[in-house]
């Protein structure tokens, strides 16, 4: 009996001790928002929520008020591959990844011309390249900053005024 029993008792505390690892070792919950000073602030003055300006302060004061906001971030999609090219052969390639900063409700604006702003932002790339801008010490801060300003200028060249810079978020060099 104690034959038959046994292999049953073993599942039993393999099932149990999973079930018990599974749910000690799950993932910690997402967070939960909490409510920002500005939005804790309109929820307390409830139907009040003009009472800052009636008292001549202005509401841009807070600067954690959604009014001050000048600028959001645009992450394009999809990286860069940007060839290395040495003696006419493929020597390595850079990968990059982009975000335009731009003017409040300039966003869309950023995804209708992602089309045509990936293909001048490839050429600025390739012309970076051909000049040796990824030879050497590539990440060095004056040769960065050449890169964003070209970045910068041919985005406003497509865009307008509403770029404010372009932020080169991730890079990488792979030699063959």
């Amino acid at each position: 009996m104690l034959g038959k029993l046994l292999p049953l008792l073993l599942g039993l505390i393999g099932l149990a001790g999973g079930g018990a690892a599974g749910y000690f070792l799950r993932p910690a919950p997402p967070p939960a928002e909490q409510p920002t000073d500005s939005a804790a602030a309109e929820a307390a003055a409830g139907d009040h929520g003009a009472a800052p300006e009636a008292h001549g302060a202005p509401a841009a004061a807070d600067p954690g008020a959604e009014g001050d906001v000048t600028s959001e971030f645009v992450k394009l999609n999809n990286q860069f591959i940007v060839p290395l090219v040495t003696e006419s052969r493929i020597s390595g390639m850079v990968i990059l990844s982009l975000s335009l900063e731009v003017k409040v409700g300039e966003t869309e604006a950023v995804y209708r011309a992602e089309p045509k702003l990936r293909d001048a932002f490839l050429q600025v790339l390739f012309d970076h390249a051909n000049t040796g801008g990824f030879q050497g010490l590539f990440t060095d801060s004056a040769n960065m900053s050449r890169l964003r300003r070209a970045l910068t200028e041919t985005a406003r060249s497509i865009l307008g005024p509403g770029v404010l810079a372009v932020l080169v978020s991730d890079i990488v060099r792979q030699d063959s």
